[in-house]
This record gives structure tokens, sequence and C-alpha cells, in this order.
């Protein structure tokens, strides 16, 4: 069985958006968050067009092949535009966590409106015994408070936003993490940590 994994792009301040996220602006004012996707010159193995730094390649790369799922949030749906309809992931199968309707999901995605356990088992059922990755604060705070998740990375670019959506949402508890990897690379540093239970 695979793992539960999120992994996400942060400023140093905690922000995953900059001011004003919604569907037809992505990530309002904080596109550059993602800058490191493309400021390299070691092409990505799993995303088309995606040219890393090699440190940024070799930890982006470990981490995309083992997905086969994502679970994404309404709001992170919304705001990347239904991802046209399939996935954020090339290789992995979408399902979306929702608890209102949607009618404009597609036969390529899942709707699940029962809460993060049915979605994350879902998504583990569809990943066919690779991972599951989480996308958006909302879904990885629910996932958290269910003891759901065995990795959280953090990609901190070194910028303050000082405003957008946070990446942590409030938690009824605190959450030990044990750092297992530091990558710095040009533009961000790769922080994994594996979740204490």
């Amino acid at each position: 069985m695979g793992k539960v994994i999120s992994a996400h792009s942060v400023s140093a301040d905690g922000y995953i958006t900059g001011r004003d996220p919604r569907a037809g602006h992505g990530l309002g004012d904080g596109g550059m968050l993602f800058d490191w996707y493309f400021d390299g010159d070691t092409p990505s193995q799993v995303f088309d067009g995606f040219k890393l730094s090699e440190p940024s390649a070799r930890v982006f790369d470990f981490l995309a092949a083992r997905v086969g799922a994502v679970v994404a949030g309404r709001n992170t749906y919304e705001d990347s535009d239904h991802f046209g309809g399939g996935s954020p992931h090339p290789g992995a199968k979408m399902v979306l966590l929702s608890h209102r309707p949607a009618p404009e999901i597609t036969e390529r995605q899942t709707l699940v409106t029962t809460g993060i356990e049915d979605a994350v088992a879902k998504a583990l059922e569809l990943a066919e015994g690779k991972d599951v990755g989480l996308m958006g604060g909302g879904v990885l705070a629910s996932a958290l408070e269910a003891g759901l998740v065995d990795e959280v990375v953090l990609h901190q670019v070194p910028i303050l936003l000082g405003e957008g959506r946070p990446f942590f949402r409030k938690l009824p508890k605190h959450v030990k993490l044990a750092l297992v990897e530091a990558v710095p690379a040009p533009g961000v540093t790769h922080l994994r940590y594996e979740v204490r239970r």
C-alpha cells in the first residue's frame, strides 16, 4: 500500500498563494512560488516542460514518480480551473473532496463528498499501490487531524508574501515531524518530513 504525502511550494512565511487567488487568477500574486520548476537545465522525467536545477529535479522526480492519485480540495480545484478536466499530475488519477456537488466534474475525475477518510481511501484504491498526494491546506489539515498523513514535503521558497492562503490551517492538536531530508537548491529548499504517530 502506498503512502499519503503532501508536497507543496510554500513561502518562508507559510503561504501557498499570494493575494487574491481565484479561478482564472490561480495563485493570485504568488506565482513566483513555482519559478524553480523552470529555472534550471535538468528536464523533469515526470512532468513535460519542467526544467529544474539538478538537486530540485532529483527531489521533485523522486516524489512525483511515486504518486498514483491526488486528492484536491474544492478551493484548489476551483482556483486551478478544474485542472482542465483532468489531473494536476500527468500520471495520477484525481479525487476531488467537496461537500457540495460538482456538475463540471469529468469522467477522468472522482468526486467524494463524505469526508477526508473516504477521499483518501478512494485515492489509495485508484493509486494501485503507489502514493497518494494531497493538494491544498484544508485537505492537509483534515488528513493530519484524521492521522492519515505519512510525509509532509515543503518546497520552501525564500520569499515573504505577507498575505495569501496559508498552507497550514488550524490544527486541533500538535503534529510531530521528523526531518528526513533537507536539500538546498537554487531558489528553493526541499524539506521532507515524516509524520510521527
